[in-house]
């Protein structure tokens, strides 16, 4: 997914990362997703983002 260059807010983030696990169709994954990507500081944030999904 497409994150660099894209606004780097932590709640933007978080947003579309959840809306594209939706969006594949990934239910489970998204609640998990937000529940460890929440669970830390921003540097954890990227960490999680980083086992969810590809950046791009």
């Amino acid at each position: 997914m497409k994150l660099i260059g894209q606004d780097g807010n932590a709640f933007f983030i978080l947003a579309t990362v959840r809306k594209a696990l939706l969006k594949a169709g990934l239910k489970n994954e998204a609640q998990e997703f937000i529940q460890k990507a929440t669970a830390g500081d921003y540097d954890n944030l990227l960490k999680v983002v980083l086992e969810y999904v590809i950046v791009e």
